[in-house]
């Protein structure tokens, strides 16, 4: 294993950071630390780098621990989210800062400097300085920094948090990209879940100081693990019902579900995703849900219907392909019928939703800069 964290916690003040957190990382994998706010991903990633301190548990890198060592110490690159490049420097300073702190040759330093610039496809803008550079120049540049000493572990914290959305698509294309041109373990801090399944090969999602499932975007997306990692995963309906010995009773209808036979009689909440709902104008066997239209919007590939269902008055929402669409009466009104498929339930289980505990927000959703010496010291570790 590149990384390796064992039983890490961290508390500030009354907030409880990390609980009990082990993580393991293998060589070469980019991974996604994917949470909301809050959730503790950022404090993993900082307590890696050096930049915080762990109140117990270990970290271990390539077998050694690491746990007490300095950022400057750790064989580590570090990318924050507002590029914390130094704007006095041209772009070959800054990309070559880390190496004149080692006492680096000046030759290998220029010639490491022209390596990295053609690996972020920035090759004649050595002698421009930050502020003549667009906002996703800056991030390949603070990129660069963070690859001149060639790093064992490269960790970044929302590298695209800052730029638009435009650009943030265009630059996950190129990071994907460098990552297979260059295998170096990454571990990347997001709260974007298209950014996560798109780029990294595993998916760590976070909850409350937790660690809730950890596995490839496949895995993650198709076999959620637990309520929190279905709802965040995108928009999703939730039917809550009772389970008798895998029969789960959603007001007048009633699903057999073969997972849960062996619980005798408890609340449950059933998750099903917006196109995993499927629309019939008649009643029929397994389409027997009454709901009636309230508004649709065809703007995009897939039409979207939001219902209200009429024993209970929920709201519901499906989504169509326009193909599907056209073979129905869709409008406002209208009563239709829907079926449920690839249904997910979980009983009612308090400990499913995170503990009680009051939780610290990660330093990155501040928005601050960080600190000159942080930057200082990874920049001259990287």
């Amino acid at each position: 294993m590149s990384i390796l964290i064992k039983d890490v916690s961290k508390t500030f003040g009354n907030y409880r950071a990390l609980d009990n957190v082990s993580l393991e990382v293998p060589d070469g994998n980019l991974v996604a630390l994917l949470g909301p706010s809050g959730s503790g991903k950022t404090t993993l990633l900082r307590i890696i780098a050096g930049l915080e301190v762990a109140d117990s548990g270990t970290v271990l890198q390539q077998d050694e621990d690491i746990t007490n060592y300095s950022a400057r110490d750790r064989k580590v690159g570090f990318v924050f989210q507002h590029y914390a490049l130094f704007r006095h420097m041209t772009v070959a300073q800054n990309v070559g800062y880390g190496l004149r702190v080692r006492k680096t040759p000046k030759p290998q330093i220029r010639e490491r400097v022209d390596e990295l610039m053609k690996l972020i496809r920035l090759e004649g803008l050595q002698d421009r300085y930050p502020s003549q550079l667009s906002g996703g120049q800056r991030q390949r540049v603070a990129l660069a920094r963070a690859l001149a000493a060639q790093p064992e572990v490269l960790l970044l914290d929302e590298p695209f948090g800052a730029l638009d959305a435009k650009v943030r698509q265009e630059l996950r294309k190129w990071l994907r990209k460098l990552h297979e041109e260059i295998h170096v373990t990454s571990l990347f801090v997001t709260h974007d879940q298209e950014e996560a399944f798109e780029l990294a090969d595993r998916v760590v999602v976070m909850n409350q100081a937790r660690i809730e499932q950890i596995g490839t975007p496949d895995e993650i997306y198709e076999n959620p693990a637990t309520p929190f990692v279905y709802s965040f995963l995108g928009n999703v309906n939730l039917f809550h019902g009772r389970i008798r010995r895998g029969r789960l009773r959603l007001g007048e209808t009633e699903l057999f579900v073969p997972e849960h036979v062996a619980v005798k009689d408890a609340p449950a909440v059933a998750y099903v995703r917006p196109h995993e709902v499927k629309v019939r104008e008649q009643a029929g066997e397994g389409a027997n849900i009454a709901a009636t239209i309230q508004r649709v919007n065809s703007a995009g590939p897939l039409v979207q219907l939001e219902l209200t269902r009429n024993d209970d008055g929920s709201p519901l929402t499906a989504q169509l392909s326009k193909e599907e669409s056209t073979q129905l009466s869709l409008e406002p009104g209208v009563q239709v019928y829907v079926e449920l498929k690839n249904v997910r339930v979980f009983p009612e289980d308090k400990s499913n939703q995170g503990g009680g505990h009051e939780i610290a927000p990660d330093v990155s959703d501040a928005g601050d800069a960080p600190p000159l010496c942080a930057v200082k010291d990874l920049a001259a570790a990287s």
